[in-house]
């Protein structure tokens, strides 16, 4: 698989997911509900994401307690992504978690953390060559809005971790270790508010990690 495609794939997929939220899953995926009692789980699930975050945790961030969770865990070639929907009480406040692991039957294949540096800083060379080719040209309105979904930096956050997004939706993207996590925080209008709680609830997965 050509490794462009590959990554615009999967990174579109896990973009649509945090676009979707909180739409209702998607039919024909595995779906497996749990009470909130179970979200902590144990470390020996590393691969699973409901337990990478507790019912407390989300409550404190969103004021809701989770009623349940749906998870679906699907390789991607390269990767096994597990991803998990907390559903609360209010269902607009839910919270979608999406874990990227290496998958050991395709060792050979692009890896999370060779995914996330193809994404995220290979693209960082390609528009300095742009930006040097075109210095000085005006920037036609599509290449403006492309420039506002640019991913943004993140300090303080795993080993790297960018927001991804437009003002109406968003998701935060951290890196540790071989993997890396995708959180989407629903019910939230205001940008700078959903990163913040997003930020309040990566710390707390990266310790799962």
């Amino acid at each position: 698989m050509n490794y462009r495609y590959a990554i615009r794939l999967v990174f579109c997929g896990l973009f649509l997911c945090a676009i979707a939220l909180p739409a209702r899953q998607a039919p024909g995926r595995s779906l497996q509900k749990r009470k909130s009692s179970d979200v902590a789980g144990s470390a020996s699930g590393k691969k699973d994401a409901c337990i990478l975050l507790t019912s407390a945790e989300i409550e404190a961030v969103q004021g809701e307690p989770v009623k349940e969770t749906k998870a679906s865990v699907q390789p991607n070639g390269e990767m096994l992504i597990s991803e998990c929907i907390f559903h609360t009480t209010n269902f607009a406040k839910s919270i979608s978690v999406a874990l990227a692991t290496p998958f050991s039957a395709k060792p050979s294949e692009l890896t999370p953390r060779q995914f996330w540096q193809k994404q995220f800083h290979a693209r960082d060379v390609e528009e300095d060559e742009i930006h040097a080719a075109g210095k000085g040209a005006k920037k036609p309105k599509s290449e403006e809005e492309e420039e506002a979904r640019k991913p943004r930096r993140v300090a303080g956050l795993g080993e790297e971790a960018y927001w991804v997004g437009t003002p109406i939706t968003g998701a935060l993207y951290v890196l540790q270790g071989d993997n890396f996590v995708r959180i989407s925080v629903g019910g939230v209008h205001e940008e700078s508010v959903r990163i913040e709680k997003s930020k309040v609830l990566a710390r707390a997965v990266v310790k799962r990690l």
